[in-house]
């Protein structure tokens, strides 16, 4: 099982970016932010850090599922892009190092950085105490859940009884978070929350769009994306709830993981990770230390 935020299981279909025609949600994959990445320096005292079998040839082996905008996802190039991506790039600055990012399926990803065939993982991992079981975790973020609703037409996510609420197939808001919510009402004598399941994160939010649900719940790195593409048709239905952080994923007591943490902290403190966040809109959930190992649950 996942864990949220990438919250479980989840299919590769979510939304690259959104684009509002005609009151419908195009799928498209052209909006990366104007410019150039954001470069780090390198650090030599964090770099001479690294384990040889890391150091050696130059390069960081990565694996990442795509796509999950904006954390990770394809320009129209075919180029592996996202703010996960491009913080990894800087860590690769800092280490002199460059990432080579390999395509695999998200469950895959935690057994073949154990098994050595990936240095790390970086697919918006949420890191929990489940997971610290088998691998370890260096924080970058923190994200939780997040509602979207039709603007001007408000749902609170703790009264949505009897409303149609789309969520992604096998996300954790698919499995967890509505189930819990629709029991709730049940409980209380009021009618079940109405869950939509949809393939792909823009189905839902083109859904949304068109009136065929209520509301949508996502990660809220998702849902925020969801709503900067709306041209204003949504808007956020209640606060975030159940934040936790993201991490990058190494092999279990690897000494790695202390070295890589230094080096998002470094990011962190020469403010290259203040830029990053900014450049991709992701301030919200930006943190100011990096731990190995930070779930609290």
């Amino acid at each position: 099982m996942h864990g949220h935020l990438r919250r479980l299981s989840r299919p590769a279909g979510i939304l690259a970016v959104l684009a509002v025609a005609t009151g419908c949600v195009v799928n498209t994959e052209s909006t990366v932010p104007a410019g150039d990445r954001i470069r780090a320096e390198k650090v030599e005292a964090v770099a001479e850090l690294l384990p040889p079998d890391v150091a050696d040839g130059g390069t960081l082996d990565v694996g990442v599922n795509v796509p999950y905008a904006p954390n990770e996802f394809k320009d129209d190039d075919g180029s592996i892009v996202g703010f996960g991506v491009e913080l990894v790039q800087a860590v690769g600055d800092v280490l002199g190092l460059t990432p080579v990012f390999n395509e695999a399926d998200f469950d895959r990803i935690i057994p073949a950085v154990q098994a050595g065939t990936f240095e790390m993982g970086s697919s918006s991992f949420t890191d929990t105490k489940e997971r610290e079981e088998s691998v370890d975790f260096v924080t970058y973020y923190s994200a939780g859940v997040q509602w979207a609703q039709r603007t001007g037409e408000p749902v609170d996510p703790d009264n949505a009884c009897g409303l149609r609420v789309a969520v992604q197939t096998t996300t954790i808001e698919d499995l967890e978070e509505v189930p819990a919510k629709s029991e709730d009402c049940v409980a209380r004598g009021l009618p079940p929350i109405d869950k939509v399941k949809y393939d792909s994160q823009d189905e839902a939010a083109n859904a949304l769009i068109l009136g065929r649900v209520d509301a949508l719940s996502a990660d809220s790195p998702v849902t925020a994306y969801v709503i900067a593409r709306s041209e204003g048709r949504l808007e956020p239905a209640g606060e975030v709830f159940d934040a936790a952080p993201y991490g990058f994923v190494v092999a279990k007591g690897s000494p790695f993981a202390p070295v890589l943490q230094q080096a998002v902290q470094q990011l962190i403190d020469s403010g290259v990770y203040g830029e990053i966040t900014e450049r991709w809109g992701m301030e919200d959930g930006a943190i100011a230390t990096s731990q190995i190992n930070g779930a609290t649950s």
